[in-house]
């Protein structure tokens, strides 16, 4: 059994423990019309009956407690969120009426009612909510049987987080922005204050962060709700949220006032005690309602948000929270490049994408001015391209995506570049390496172009990498984790031998008119195994063919190999890491 004063303590933790974490809670608001911020709404709800409960005697009743606790919450209910935490409260108010203490099955026709009362004020039940979360640890913990208020409460708890972590399956919208329910979470960090104090631990304090069972997911915050697709300003029809409190004439009916409301609104929630009713609607006419509430007694309390501008405002809050998560979660690739102003006396760079640092000393060692990170698995965005493409002071900058995941980003950032960008359809390393060799600075943007990508379209890539996972290829099955080596994207072979995969793939691609096979090693080979390689394939290739090693340290390939049939000539200077030139 608990008394009074548990219940007291418990309603004061879990108000200290939702206003404590409210701010993480507003992050999660996802809904298409946005109508406040729930975590604030939610612990001022519940916030407005501490006072009042801290007033109340140790010697209270659980009864005394929960219609304090119920009326004050009744007069300072928030927004949708925080009328129907009201509501699950009030339910507390009714099933405990008279009662001196409380035990399992007392809390158990609490939930029940307050989950029932909270049905029937909401016009058109949305699952995936709050409601969902309340409803389903409702149900849990009147099928448990538990004779005990801390093991009941336990079982809210594990029912109701289930029930929270299954919102994004019940609203799309929620799983289109990777958050769970803004209010079923709210309600689980009230519910687990409380638990505290049930378990004897003690009240919650205030104005501290506190570790809770609860699980939030912040990790896309801000996304979701307002991208073009789901929805635009001009959407909202009923743009003010309107809410107060009606102090009733004797004989005031909140039947017909709800009915009323629903007829000239949306999203309307009516609640009423003894003394009051406690009406929230989005209208697009508050005056009207506010002509017929007056009606039924005087009007307090009022809160009239226009949320056009409550959405332009948490819109413009969500791309700030989504750039600072993105920024929490990794360093902005974009911040080495510096923005440079076109110099006139310079006609020409380059940007380059590469991942391995030999790689992009290789790119940098022929003239390229910005390296981007990047390649197969790891695709820039269009704005790391058009960051590195601005950094170059260039009349004119070439890029070499060298990945043919990455030309259309690349395409993307030349029409949002402010100086002329041609982005060469380089599809791999080689492709880039060989079309850089071969720019002419004597001659025109044109003429390079075609040079360059003629010169690309020539060379044949050979990739030796690894199965990710079983499948079948022309008859034949891949174990994951075998050796696989493709020609010009084509798998060709498989094997378990790193080596012997390596040297006749090589030498398969070596044709009677090609003059030079580059052996570009991966982060995963050891230096040792990489000189066996290029002297192996050394030895198997005709004499007039030049055979080179770059140590590359790209992620996925272990080699890549670059065959040319075309003079070319040497990386200029070139001294990079694992160079055999």
């Amino acid at each position: 059994m608990i008394s009074g004063k548990i219940l007291r303590d418990a309603i004061i933790s879990g108000a200290n423990n939702i206003n404590n974490q409210r701010s993480r809670v507003d992050e999660l608001n996802v809904f298409p019309v946005p109508d406040g911020d729930t975590g604030t709404n939610m612990g001022m709800t519940i916030g407005a009956s501490v006072r009042e409960l801290e007033a109340l005697d140790d010697n209270c009743t659980v009864g005394e407690a929960a219609k304090t606790a119920a009326s004050a919450m009744l007069r300072g209910a928030r927004g949708n969120s925080g009328v129907i935490t009201s509501l699950l409260f009030r339910g507390f108010s009714k099933a405990l009426e008279g009662k001196k203490e409380a035990g399992a099955d007392d809390l158990v026709e609490a939930l029940k009612k307050g989950v029932e009362g909270a049905y029937k004020a909401v016009m058109k039940p949305t699952e995936g909510t709050i409601l969902t979360v309340a409803r389903v640890a409702s149900e849990e913990a009147a099928a448990c049987g538990a004779a005990e208020v801390p093991a009941l409460w336990e079982v809210v708890l594990t029912a109701g987080q289930k029930a929270l972590d299954d919102t994004p399956n019940l609203l799309p919208v929620l799983k289109k922005a990777g958050v769970v329910d803004a209010g079923g979470q709210g309600i689980m960090i009230i519910f687990e204050g409380m638990s505290k104090v049930f378990h004897g631990e003690g009240i919650v304090a205030g104005g501290e962060a506190v570790p809770n069972k609860a699980k939030l997911s912040t990790e896309n915050a801000g996304k979701g709700v307002f991208t073009d697709d789901l929805m635009k300003v001009e959407d909202i029809k009923n743009g003010y949220c309107t809410q107060f409190l009606i102090n009733k004439n004797e004989g005031a009916s909140a039947a017909k006032m709800r009915a009323f409301a629903e007829s000239n609104g949306d999203s309307v929630v009516c609640i009423e005690d003894d003394d009051v009713i406690n009406l929230h609607v989005h209208t697009a006419d508050p005056g009207k309602i506010l002509s017929e509430a007056i009606k039924y007694g005087y009007l307090t309390n009022f809160k009239i948000e226009n949320m056009h501008e409550q959405f332009l405002a948490r819109q413009k809050q969500g791309k700030s929270l989504e750039k600072q998560a993105s920024a929490e979660k990794k360093p902005d690739p974009t911040a080495e490049f510096i923005y440079a102003a076109v110099d006139p006396d310079r006609e020409y760079g380059f940007v380059a994408v590469a991942a391995g640092e030999g790689l992009k000393a290789v790119f940098t060692d022929l003239a390229a001015d910005a390296v981007v990170s990047g390649g197969q698995t790891m695709n820039p965005a269009t704005e790391d391209i058009l960051a590195a493409v601005q950094s170059v002071p260039a009349k004119t900058v070439f890029v070499l995506p060298n990945n043919k995941n990455i030309i259309m980003a690349a395409e993307q950032a030349q029409k949002l570049a402010d100086r002329q960008v041609v982005v060469l359809p380089t599809r791999t390393v080689p492709m880039g390496i060989t079309a850089l060799l071969n720019f002419d600075p004597s001659a025109n943007v044109e003429t390079n172009t075609i040079n360059m990508m003629a010169a690309a379209d020539k060379v044949s890539t050979g990739l030796i990498t690894y199965a990710a996972r079983d499948s079948e290829f022309d008859g034949k099955r891949i174990k994951k984790g075998e050796i696989m080596a493709l020609e010009n994207g084509k798998i060709v072979a498989t094997s378990n031998d790193l080596i012997k995969a390596t040297y006749r793939l090589a030498r398969s691609m070596c044709k009677k008119d090609s003059s030079f096979v580059t052996i570009i090693s991966g982060c995963d080979v050891s230096d040792e195994d990489a000189e066996k390689v290029t002297e192996i394939v050394k030895a198997k290739c005709p004499n007039h063919v030049e055979v080179s090693h770059i140590r590359g340290g790209q992620p996925v390939y272990y080699y890549m190999i670059s065959v040319e049939s075309i003079p070319r000539p040497a990386i200029k200077n070139y001294e990079g890491p694992g160079s055999d030139r």
